[in-house]
């Protein structure tokens, strides 16, 4: 009875001792700055794995020791761990915004990873505690050549120039991207209407193009090809996306055609505002003259977030009847840069962006047709740039002008291909 006692007792004991061992979390008790110390002369002597165990180990007692957590950021980064990376990097800035040398980390970090998008994104924030800061203008201008903007990266490097005329490194930068900017294109694009069950002969259409980059901002003139109905049509047009300051451009358009299935004339404007957080808002109008003008009111609200883009987008026109109405949601996910993306939309009603014809067989212009679109797109270039492409699909439900509540279904096969020199 007594050997029962004492074995109940022991069993006790050891369940007590087991709990408290396993409740017990490990909690660094030494010295901070001497494991720090320790672990920077471990990660630059190939012992990375160990110093991140030991920076780590810190941290559970001093989760606030900037330095520590900031180099634990960076030798992440050096491993190619991008993510991690960010993660401390954020908590680090989050908690003191006024360290510069984190925020150029970060911004490095993010182009390691191939992320220009963060990358600028965290540029913008990180001037708004440093303003016109040349180690981040210069980031600024690194994050702006791999978004394709090169014209924007010149310009913020000619800005570094005329605050720091003798910066080298500046100097260098801008005589390294203007020798491979490739300031003009030409492209050629095609796609065909096709109708479900053969309704309709198939429709043709084509634009070319040139397109040259100016410190004003681009130009693009094209020639717009429509084979339909069994008749040719020509329209001749240009478009302008003029910078007007930091954060601030328009688009101007104006197009003509003798042809009878494109209006007489088309223009609109609009003008781009860049907001923070990543959001962009627009507002502008399109005009399509046939016989009589209308005019459409269109506006957006963007946003990136990270290497992903939202866009929604707005029609209104007013006629007769009242107002037609129609809206489009796009998404794209960029990859390298912002010519490698995959791309859709869904949306609903007339889009004068998107169906460019609002004409039928008796050459009447309709706009307040209901309709539901879905379209993908998927658009790359070749390693050097000098080469891309884009490749679409949409399908589309569309009320039938000549007998309304009745419905066309189309499918809208697209490729286009450009060729980009000096």
């Amino acid at each position: 009875m007594m050997l029962n006692s004492i074995k109940y007792k022991l069993s006790i004991l050891l369940m007590l001792l087991v709990c408290t061992v396993f409740s017990q979390q490990k909690v660094f008790q030494g010295n901070p700055d001497t494991a720090f110390e320790k672990a920077r002369a471990m990660a630059f002597n190939q012992q990375r794995k160990k110093a991140q165990d030991t920076l780590r180990f810190i941290l559970t007692k001093y989760p606030n020791y900037l330095d520590i957590r900031s180099f634990l950021a960076s030798t992440y980064s050096w491993d190619g761990n991008y993510k991690e990376a960010r993660k401390e990097f954020e908590y680090v800035l989050e908690k003191d915004p006024k360290r510069k040398n984190d925020w150029i980390a970060a911004i490095k970090n993010e182009l390691y990873a191939s992320l220009p998008y963060k990358a600028n994104d965290l540029v913008k924030k990180a001037l708004s505690y440093f303003s016109d800061d040349t180690d981040l203008l210069y980031l600024k201008a690194k994050s702006e050549e791999k978004l394709q903007n090169p014209k924007e990266a010149l310009i913020t490097l000619d800005k570094i120039i005329s605050m720091a005329p003798n910066n080298s490194k500046a100097i260098s930068y801008k005589k390294s991207l203007t020798n491979t900017l490739r300031f003009n294109s030409v492209g050629l694009s095609y796609s065909t209407v096709l109708y479900h069950k053969n309704e309709r002969d198939a429709s043709h259409y084509s634009t070319l193009n040139y397109t040259r980059q100016t410190k004003y901002g681009s130009v693009i003139a094209k020639i717009n090809y429509s084979r339909r109905f069994e008749s040719d049509n020509l329209q001749y047009e240009v478009d302008l996306y003029p910078r007007i300051t930091d954060g601030l451009y328009a688009y101007v358009s104006a197009g003509f055609s003798n042809s009878s299935l494109f209006p007489k004339v088309r223009y609109g404007a609009e003008l781009y505002k860049s907001l923070p957080l990543g959001l962009e808002v627009s507002l502008g109008f399109r005009g399509l003259k046939f016989s009589e003008t209308t005019t459409i009111y269109t506006g957006s609200i963007g946003w990136y977030t990270g290497n992903s883009y939202w866009s929604l987008r707005p029609y209104f026109t007013p006629n007769d009847n009242g107002t037609s109405k129609s809206v489009t949601l796009a998404y794209r996910r960029y990859y390298s840069d912002a010519d490698n993306y995959f791309g859709i939309a869904v949306g609903m009603g007339f889009s004068p962006e998107i169906d460019r014809f609002p004409v039928n067989t008796e050459q009447t212009v309709v706009f307040d047709l209901k309709t539901q679109k879905i379209s993908g797109e998927y658009a790359f270039t070749s390693s050097n740039k000098k080469h891309a492409w884009r490749a679409s699909v949409n399908i589309l439900r569309e009320e039938k002008s000549f007998e309304r509540g009745a419905y066309f279904l189309l499918y809208t096969l697209g490729i286009s291909y450009d060729l980009r020199f000096r």
